[in-house]
């Protein structure tokens, strides 16, 4: 199983590699993820797992960031967006997107089922994905949300 890793104490992000690349199928759909993530070797890491699979990618470094960038004319199918990141508050950011944007969080901390249901109560949120992440897991999330 191929698991991405964050180092907290030095940012870095680690991918495992004990997966075989016939694991990870490719996807042709050419679905826009947007990943919105304030580290950027975690962007670079997810983003390089998706072109792989066949999907464009689009990046934000912050919720507010995300939220111009689609007001600029950036039209993602999903968002994949870090819960914890400085500026803006993630939940008031959601609000002001477009409804028919999916997203989908991704976790460092635990998420209760409370807290869940509070940030599905915010605007269009899909799923949750607890980092670290199995990356053949990641790619059957997105892809069930997206829906190709």
């Amino acid at each position: 199983m191929t698991k991405i890793t964050k180092l907290s104490s030095k940012n870095k992000v680690i991918i495992s590699k004990k997966d075989s690349k016939k694991d990870i199928k490719k996807n042709t759909s050419q679905k826009n993820i947007m990943i919105v993530d304030d580290e950027p070797d975690n962007v670079t890491t997810v983003k390089t797992i998706l072109l792989k699979n066949g999907y464009k990618v689009l990046t934000a470094v912050n919720a507010e960031d995300c939220l111009n960038k689609i007001k600029a004319g950036d039209k993602p199918d999903l968002i994949l967006m870090d819960i914890m990141m400085p500026g803006t508050p993630v939940r008031e950011i959601i609000p002001k997107l477009p409804k028919s944007i999916k997203i989908a969080y991704l976790s460092v901390v635990r998420t209760s089922e409370a807290e869940k249901e509070d940030l599905l109560n915010v605007g269009n949120i899909v799923d949750f994905i607890q980092k670290p992440f199995d990356i053949n897991e990641l790619l059957k999330k997105v892809k069930k949300i997206v829906g190709s």
